[in-house]
């Protein structure tokens, strides 16, 4: 079982309550930050009316240290359309960052460290447990597939989430996981 220190965000009561058997998916993120200070500070900004903002559930520096910002059973504001069926975990990760949609930055080249990957395998099998209908397992890139405009040239569409990117390694986190993988638009299994 792995250690998880608990840090709730400051709204964490503002968000709805739900129970563990609402819970079927596991949304993969990155942060897309330099690290685990400023994703929190992100996490901690007020962007809708009902007080709350936007962060996952589980927060894994680089390290494998692994932090609870937002408790399962709250709907966290993680991605369009699956926030109140779904897990949200960020691996802290500079993805595109600083230049997210800039088109000529859209590679993501910094590796997940296997204490990173080792951590997350351990927290998807506690949340197997937690969650009683937890089947399925996707990363934000197959569930945001909004393009937008370039940055740097409106007239080229980007995608507006890449991550976890092409450097994750599905394979390895997949293994003994129970998961199903859903893949891109689909929002289901493939």
């Amino acid at each position: 079982m792995p250690t998880i220190h608990d840090l709730p965000l400051p709204y964490v009561d503002r968000l709805p309550e739900r129970p563990p058997e609402a819970v079927d998916l596991v949304v993969i993120h990155c942060t897309e930050l330099p690290d685990l200070a400023t994703a929190r500070e992100y996490g901690e900004k007020v962007l809708y009316d009902s007080g709350a903002g936007n962060s996952g559930h589980y927060y894994v520096d680089r390290d494998g240290t692994t932090y609870r910002y937002v408790p399962g059973t709250r709907v966290a504001h993680h991605v369009r359309g699956h926030n109140p069926h779904s897990i949200g975990i960020e691996l802290v990760n500079l993805g595109r960052y600083p230049d997210w949609w800039d088109s000529r930055h859209q590679t993501m080249t910094e590796p997940y460290p296997p204490a990173q990957i080792a951590a997350l395998r351990r927290l998807l099998a506690q949340l197997r447990d937690e969650f009683p209908n937890l089947r399925s397992i996707a990363g934000h890139e197959d569930l945001d597939t909004a393009r937008m405009p370039a940055s740097d040239d409106p007239s080229v569409e980007v995608p507006r989430k890449l991550d976890p990117g092409p450097l994750f390694p599905w394979d390895e986190v997949l293994a003994d996981s129970g998961l199903e993988r859903l893949h891109a638009g689909a929002g289901r299994p493939a």
